[in-house]
C-alpha cells in the first residue's frame, strides 16, 4: 500500500495548479516608471485581458490533468505543455508592477 501512495502524491503534485493558487512573479515597478498614466492604464487593461485568457487555459489544463490522472494515471495537459503556470506568474507580476507604478505616479 505504501508503494501506491507515493506515486499518487507525485502525480498529483505534477498536475496543473488552479490560476488563483499561482503566486505572482516579483517584477517591481521600475520597468513601468517611465510610462505615462494613460500608458499604464492601457498596459494594465492589456495585462488583465491576457491574465483572463491564461486563467481560462490553466483551468482547462487543470481539468485535463485531473481527468488524465483518473483515467490513465498521468497529468496529460501538463505533459503536453498546456500548463500556463509560468505565464500566469509573470503576467500577475507585471500587473502588480503596473499597479505599483500607477500608485507611485499618483495616477487615477
Amino acid at each position: 500500500m505504501k508503494y501506491f501512495i507515493l506515486p499518487c502524491i507525485l502525480l498529483a503534485s505534477a498536475c496543473a495548479k488552479e490560476a488563483d493558487q499561482i503566486p505572482a512573479a516579483n517584477i517591481g515597478p521600475n520597468p513601468y516608471m517611465g510610462a505615462s498614466c494613460s500608458q499604464l492604464g492601457a498596459t494594465e487593461l492589456q495585462l488583465t485581458q491576457n491574465l483572463e485568457t491564461l486563467t481560462a487555459a490553466q483551468k482547462s489544463a487543470a481539468s485535463g490533468d485531473a481527468v488524465g490522472v483518473i483515467l490513465l494515471g498521468l497529468p496529460l495537459s501538463s505533459m503536453s505543455g498546456n500548463d500556463k503556470e509560468t505565464d500566469i506568474a509573470v503576467t500577475k507580476g507585471k500587473l502588480q508592477a503596473v499597479q505599483a507604478a500607477k500608485v507611485k505616479r499618483k495616477c487615477r
